[in-house]
């Protein structure tokens, strides 16, 4: 790890983010090797507001490192997208490319850990070194209601960066926590090839936490 500081209230890592050795070295490779990919922190993508923020583990290296816009490019990107779709949260047509202009309706989506990791496995010193990122994201979002976190690691460093007890929080697909006064937290197995393909979350199991979501965010409208 080096000891390059983040700065104050960012939200996002600069391009040239240099505070994972592991993680330059391999952003670096793929510079190189795929000099047209974005090859970089990938950054929050969403509206100004969001009352919803959806949050994943990393960016995927064919997915999210290549097109630079979470869950874009890669099959996790397809069910989150029609999902997101099919509960009002987007418009436009989702494309699996940036500029295929599909907006965010009152929703948000970024990732525990900004820049892609090899093997898809971020270490925990890599999380723990992100975490800044997380925490000023949620800060900044005054207006959040509810999170989506997808899996047990983007789970547990939620959880850390909101100062909670993980014991108090168990992991579960479809749980339901509330981690603020105003702020609720939905558990979900992640959106993964693997997982779907292995039958352990079915779209159908993902359509149910976003119905949920929907519901909770309807009630807090009204009330």
């Amino acid at each position: 790890m080096t000891s390059s500081r983040i700065s104050d209230g960012a939200t996002n890592p600069q391009r040239d983010c240099a505070l994972c050795d592991r993680l330059v070295a391999f952003r670096n490779h793929y510079r190189t090797k795929e000099p047209d990919w974005f090859n970089a922190p990938v950054p929050t993508f969403g509206s100004g507001t969001p009352k919803l923020l959806i949050i994943g583990l990393a960016p995927g290296l064919r997915g999210a490192n290549r097109s630079g816009r979470p869950f874009t490019g890669d099959y996790a990107g397809d069910l989150l997208y029609e999902t997101l779709d099919r509960f009002g949260f987007s418009t436009g047509r989702y494309e699996a490319r940036p500029d295929d202009g599909l907006r965010l309706v009152d929703a948000a989506i970024t990732n525990a850990v900004r820049c892609v990791p090899p093997e898809n496995k971020p270490t925990g010193a890599e999380i723990k070194a992100c975490r800044p990122f997380l925490e000023n994201t949620l800060a900044d979002m005054k207006e959040l209601r509810a999170l989506v976190v997808l899996g047990r690691i983007a789970h547990d460093t939620t959880l850390t960066t909101l100062g909670l007890r993980r014991a108090n929080y168990p992991f579960a697909h479809g749980a339901e926590h509330a981690v603020g006064p105003d702020l609720t937290m939905f558990d979900s197995y992640h959106c993964s090839r693997y997982n779907t393909n292995t039958g352990r979350l079915t779209p159908a199991m993902f359509h149910a936490v976003f119905e949920r979501v929907a519901e909770h965010l309807k009630g807090a409208h009204a009330a």
